[in-house]
């Protein structure tokens, strides 16, 4: 039997998040302490774009809310081609575009919804830029390899760098059908699926499926939650450890409220640390040392639990997944 072309619709990388904020100097300030750089701000001053150190032109994008309240405006998945761009616009519900981006970079985007009504973007052609080296790649000694010799780390004080957008994740109102609307249409695949006692799925943590290709454990996830729908966080790849440490002291100093971390996670195994923006709605993430899967890796089933969200560090804290 003949194996059916693939006609989803591919993605490759996250590239950005949006989201409006009522103080827009605030979170500026924010967003520098805590590793991203503004690379460019509209004419009117209401949109502003953070770049971090990898190739895509910006991570984040600041925009000044007209209702005064802080919203999540969505995530964007870089497309494969154009014809996946165009074929997002003619396939997804409520979608919009292709229009024309005016951030740094060009390119064009595709806006549309999901299921719960939560938005999310497609771009394509966006000009990427040569990683910046921040200079935070160390060499480290083990006990039975030690490599570094006659050289020695020296630290200093200064914010955790931002490289790219690594993952977001959404609180839904149903597991199933999003499960459904995300794998249907897109290259999407579970790395690991969370159930309750009962054997009931909840949660899925989901890669792109780039055939032989090793991506992050997870690039998008969503969990079933009663109490809301919208996003849950965001997160960003620093170096290493040390570089999220220096960076949660460097927060902690600006007087930033932590949500959770440092610790390490079970699924994906990333070194994770987790903050409140300042405007108090939003939480986003620094990680460091993510697994790396492709399409020989089975999906996992675990228990949704606490107990299945980190190997080390504080105890979850209340209404984490809430």
């Amino acid at each position: 039997m003949a194996i059916e072309k693939d006609d989803r619709i591919c993605i490759t990388r996250c590239s950005h998040m949006r989201y409006s904020h009522a103080d827009l100097e605030l979170t500026t300030t924010f967003l520098k302490d805590f590793g991203m750089e503004p690379v460019k701000t509209s004419e009117d001053g209401k949109t502003i774009w953070f770049a971090g150190s990898g190739v895509d032109p910006y991570v984040y994008v600041a925009t000044k809310s007209e209702s005064g309240t802080p919203e999540y405006q969505g995530g964007a998945f870089t497309a494969g081609s154009r014809d996946d761009l165009v074929k997002a616009a003619e396939r997804l519900p409520n979608a919009k575009g292709p229009f024309k981006l005016d951030g740094p970079g060009g390119g064009e985007m595709v806006s549309a919804t999901d299921p719960d009504g939560l938005p999310f973007h497609l771009v394509y052609g966006i000009e990427e830029r040569e990683d910046k080296d921040p200079g935070l790649t160390r060499i480290n000694n083990f006990p039975l390899e030690k490599p570094r010799k006659g050289e020695f780390l020296r630290f200093e004080a200064q914010p955790a760098i931002v490289h790219k957008l690594g993952h977001f994740g959404l609180l839904v109102s149903n597991y199933k059908k999003t499960l459904d609307f995300y794998m249907k249409h897109f290259t999407l695949t579970p790395s690991d699926i969370l159930h309750t006692p009962d054997e009931t799925d909840v949660a899925a943590f989901l890669h792109f499926d780039l055939g032989e290709t090793f991506v992050d454990h997870h690039a998008f996830f969503f969990s079933e939650n009663s109490k809301r729908t919208g996003v849950h966080h965001c997160s960003f790849e620093v170096q290493d450890y040390d570089t999220q440490m220096i960076g949660h002291q460097w927060l902690e100093s600006k007087g930033y409220t932590p949500c959770w971390g440092v610790g390490r996670h079970i699924l994906g195994s990333q070194v994770f640390d987790y903050w409140f923006q300042p405007e108090g709605k939003f939480m986003i993430e620094h990680y460091a040392d993510s697994d790396q899967v492709n399409h020989k890796n089975p999906s996992g089933r675990l228990p949704a639990s606490d107990e299945a969200l980190a190997v080390w560090g504080p105890a979850t804290p209340d209404g984490f997944l809430d």
